[in-house]
């Protein structure tokens, strides 16, 4: 049988949460600091410009690797990681950049002082079915697993990746350059954050609806 917990030991419990910096506290409250993200979109919607801002925000909190299955260590990385201020950033958990398949991440995660957070772009390189995701999770369940997806009309592409989508506690839509959350995660303002403001306002018409 399963394990059973009273209403009043749930509503005790406490749990690990993010203190976001503003903006992201009022699109995406404050999720856990463990579990699966999931964000997807189609190319030149601003998909790597949040990852990399979500990146900067995130080593504020522990310390953070980026696994670029897509792009290994090209330049168009480096200019990512350039144009999201990497380059002057000072805090304590600078991110370290990847090149692993996921059978060699998940060692290195297993080990101690390992990576709190994990971005992985992309999971259509990643390879996993929808049954080695869900190994793959429970392996690291103490990790927080941020896939990186392409994107199929409104879906994420491919049937393991929409399977991922709706495991995902926080799942992020990103489509002219905002990021509205999509999962049971939903700040303040409704669950959207402009990560190009202008660009954002002129593709959706005002800045501060979805």
């Amino acid at each position: 049988m399963g394990k059973a917990m009273s209403l009043a030991n749930l509503l005790k419990k406490t749990y690990n949460c993010f203190e976001f910096s503003a903006p992201w506290k009022e699109a995406f409250g404050s999720p856990q600091k463990t579990g699966v993200w999931f964000i997807w979109g189609h190319s030149g919607n601003g998909k790597t410009a949040l990852t990399m801002q979500l990146c900067m925000e995130l080593s504020r909190h522990g310390r953070l690797a980026y696994n670029s299955r897509e792009e290994g260590g090209d330049k168009t990385l480096q200019d990512a990681f350039i144009r999201a201020g990497f380059e002057s950033f000072t805090g304590p958990n600078k991110p370290i950049i990847l090149d692993e398949p996921m059978s060699e991440l998940s060692e290195r995660l297993l080990k101690r002082r390992s990576p709190d957070f994990v971005v992985i772009d992309s999971f259509q390189y990643a390879g996993l079915s929808y049954a080695e995701y869900k190994r793959y999770k429970e392996l690291h369940r103490n990790k927080l697993l941020i896939f990186i997806s392409h994107a199929d009309g409104k879906n994420p592409m491919g049937r393991a990746a929409t399977s991922v989508m709706y495991d995902a506690s926080l799942k992020i839509w990103v489509e002219g350059m905002r990021a509205t959350s999509k999962g049971r995660y939903i700040g303040s303002n409704g669950g959207f954050y402009d990560i190009w403001p202008e660009e954002s306002a002129k593709y959706h018409g005002q800045s501060n609806s979805i």
